[in-house]
């Protein structure tokens, strides 16, 4: 079994991000995770109605590069187009240990990275300051 991350982990590695804070717009089982005022992850139990077992994991969304995001499909089983996200660049990450950590870790780097390179210059260079 890797070295992997469990969700207070994960929960803890997103919100060391620079200007990350927490939200519950979709109620108190679905934590969301904004840089400034954008979402770049979600973090809940996963759905019983995908298919079994999955209610027992946590599961990641993350934006995610388009061609990157069908590659991790390919590779980690435990990677699914993002539930209740635009498939194409979302990704849902169910943390059932199957991971290894570093991976974890590059995968919400860059889905912070992604969502901050669509900000003005000013929140980009505001984000870099404090980080």
């Amino acid at each position: 079994m890797p070295d992997t991350l469990n969700a207070q982990q994960v929960e803890q590695y997103l919100l060391s991000k620079p200007e990350t804070s927490l939200y519950y717009p979709f109620g108190d089982d679905v934590k969301v995770f904004k840089v400034k005022s954008k979402m770049f992850a979600t973090l809940a139990l996963g759905p019983e109605s995908v298919f079994k077992g999955a209610s027992e994991n946590f599961w990641l969304n993350l934006k995610c590069d388009v061609n990157e995001a069908v590659m991790l499909r390919d590779i980690f089983p435990a990677i699914l187009p993002g539930y209740h996200m635009h498939k194409a660049s979302w990704n849902s990450v169910i943390l059932d240990g199957s991971i290894p950590k570093g991976e974890l870790e590059r995968m919400m780097d860059n889905s912070f990275k992604l969502i901050v390179s669509k900000m003005t210059k000013k929140d980009q260079q505001s984000i870099q300051i404090h980080g």
